[in-house]
C-alpha cells in the first residue's frame, strides 16, 4: 500500500484502529493484507508496516488519540468538526492528540497535546456551523457508541 492509499482508506473508514484488535478494522492488518496474528513486528511486512504507521502518525489529516478502548485510533480530518461539536459527550482525555516524537539519541517520547489545544481555528469554526443532530449522523457506528449507552 502507497501512503496516498492509506490515508483514502482512513478517510473512506472515518476511524481506524493503529494495530490493535478490535470491532473496527486496523491499519496494520489492511498493510499486511492479512490479519496478522500476534505483533506485527514479527510479521514478513513488519518494516513496511512500521514506516507506513510512522507516516500516518505524521499526516496533517489524521488525529492520532487514544479513542477506542484506550488503545491508538486514527480519526480523518473529515471528522474532526463533529468531533470537537459532540467533545461534551466524550470521557475526558478520549481526544487528545498523541504525538510521538523521535529524539536525537535515538528514543522514542510520547507527548500528549490536551484537547481542544490542538485544534486548529478552522475546525472550531465549521463545529460551531454544525447542529448536534446533524454531527451525529455524520459519525461512524463505532464513535455513536461511545456517546450513546
Amino acid at each position: 500500500m502507497t501512503m496516498q492509499q492509506i490515508l483514502k482508506l482512513i478517510e473512506e473508514q472515518g476511524v481506524m484502529l493503529e494495530s490493535a484488535k478490535g470491532s473496527i478494522p486496523n491499519l496494520a492488518d489492511k498493510i499486511a493484507g492479512e490479519k496478522i496474528k500476534g505483533s506485527w513486528w514479527g510479521h514478513p511486512k513488519g518494516n513496511l508496516i512500521y514506516h507506513l504507521l510512522s507516516e500516518v502518525r505524521k499526516s496533517e489529516m489524521i488525529l492520532v488519540c487514544r479513542f477506542i478502548k484506550g488503545k491508538i485510533t486514527f480519526i480523518h480530518k473529515n471528522l474532526w468538526s463533529v468531533l470537537v461539536k459532540l467533545a461534551p459527550k466524550f470521557d475526558s482525555g478520549l481526544l487528545d492528540k498523541v504525538v510521538e516524537i523521535h529524539t536525537t539519541s535515538g528514543k522514542h517520547k510520547v507527548e500528549i497535546v490536551p484537547f481542544p489545544q490542538w485544534v486548529p481555528a478552522e475546525i472550531k469554526f465549521q463545529s460551531e456551523k454544525i447542529s448536534e443532530e446533524d454531527a451525529m449522523k455524520v459519525l461512524p457506528e463505532v464513535i455513536v457508541h461511545y456517546i450513546l449507552p
